[in-house]
């Protein structure tokens, strides 16, 4: 198995959370014919070292049998030591080891066209090639064609404009406005934008239920990375104090970014201005969010509410049978998380939990006056309030689902 020998090479530039699994994910797919994963440093005291970790995995499983079943037998190997080649699943995998500015990575030379950033470091599009703590345009630089990034742009200039070639996009939202002669550098978003957007999406293409007036939600997260397995001193810089804290034994509050990044891929809801809170629990993956509308809400002929619990539900079938099909999944079983590990969609409604209710806004004629409208009598506007609930794998099911056929999708499309 010699990696010259691959036609169409993906390059995954970290081999953490995100990395690893995009390599299983794409390892499954069968798209890409070879992979190169940078991990930036040495690793381990030998090459077996990084092939144990890629075959194994404490949320999921061994990877064979989670990809192909319980009696799927070990599939690395090692080829080549020197060159640091395995075999995985029958696709050769390079690793390299010598640096993590992404500018030094030679991806040109090793034939790689696309590239998945997922080490979270390089998250500003604005940063310069040659910028010597590294950039995502470093991998432009190094010869890459599209850079991936598996988190949402921060731009850490705030005088500075995203540039006009990166985008944000999420598949089954926006992926088809992927401009090949326009966008290079592309945000994947986060794993709970893409859920939200995916819940999102159904309602605001309805008539009745795209009036939305308040929105606000609540996701319940999976513990990640960036916290702590004891309690620990915080960095000089760090200003959330309880990412410091034990990641066991306790329930924390954060913070998400996800409704500013869904303005992005679903512009329409600028106008409504969402209030976001994260949790995060002490639990390996899959991750819940809680989804609280208010819609204005019209009335049918017996004066009842028009937008009820039904007919939300109503919604989400009929989305999982049509354009979301395969990426949005509604279900009425009363599921735990870890029912939904491993699920490939992007969300999972729980439409057992989904409720609703109508009140009304009393706008009496002091106050209509004040506006300029003079009815002489008290006017009743119907308001629905309802609560949505969304299960998504923050890490395999849900996130790297979805960034891996965005990258299929971009490849193709090249």
């Amino acid at each position: 198995m010699a990696l010259h020998n691959a036609k169409n090479i993906l390059g995954i530039n970290g081999l953490g959370r995100i990395g690893k699994l995009t390599l299983w994910y794409h390892l499954q797919e069968n798209h890409f014919d070879g992979f190169i994963v940078n991990v930036g440093r040495k690793v381990g005291t030998k090459l077996s070292d990084i092939a144990n970790l890629i075959g194994t995995d404490s949320t999921y499983g061994p990877m064979e049998k989670f990809l192909s079943g319980i009696k799927a037998e070990k599939s690395i190997k090692i080829i080549d030591e020197q060159e640091n080649l395995l075999e995985v699943l029958g696709k050769p995998v390079k690793i390299l080891g010598k640096t993590r500015n992404p500018k030094e990575i030679n991806w040109k030379e090793l034939g790689v066209k696309i590239v998945i950033d997922t080490t979270g470091a390089f998250n500003d599009p604005a940063a310069a090639e040659d910028s010597e703590k590294g950039s995502l345009r470093g991998h432009l630089w190094a010869g890459a064609q599209r850079v991936i990034n598996s988190a949402p742009f921060k731009i850490k200039d705030k005088s500075k404009r995203l540039p006009e070639d990166c985008t944000t996009l999420i598949y089954g939202i926006n992926h088809t406005s992927f401009e090949p002669n326009k966008h290079t550098i592309i945000s994947a978003a986060s794993c709970t934008t893409t859920a939200l957007a995916h819940m999102v999406k159904p309602l605001l293409e309805r008539e009745e239920t795209k009036n939305i007036l308040t929105a606000s939600l609540a996701t319940i997260h999976a513990a990640t990375n960036s916290q702590r397995v004891l309690d620990s001193l915080p960095g000089i810089n760090d200003t959330d104090l309880r990412k410091n804290r034990m990641v066991f034994n306790n329930i924390i509050l954060s913070t998400t970014g996800a409704a500013s990044t869904l303005e992005k891929v679903l512009p329409e809801i600028k106008r409504v201005g969402f209030m976001t809170d994260s949790v995060r629990i002490p639990t390996d993956t899959v991750s819940l969010i809680i989804l609280n509308l208010t819609f204005h809400s019209y009335l049918d002929k017996r004066g009842d509410s028009s937008i009820k619990r039904e007919f939300l539900n109503q919604i989400y079938q009929e989305a999982a049978q049509g354009a979301q099909r395969n990426l949005l999944c509604y279900s009425d079983h009363q599921n735990v998380s870890s029912d939904l590990k491993g699920q490939l969609f992007a969300v999972v409604i729980e439409g057992h939990g989904t409720h609703t209710r109508t009140g009304f806004i009393d706008l009496n004629p002091e106050m209509l006056q004040k506006v300029g409208l003079d009815t002489g009598k008290i006017i009743n506007i119907p308001i629905t309030h309802s609560t949505l609930f969304g299960w998504y794998d923050n890490e395999y099911g849900s996130y790297v689902h979805c960034l891996g056929k965005l990258a299929i999708y971009i490849d193709q499309n090249l």
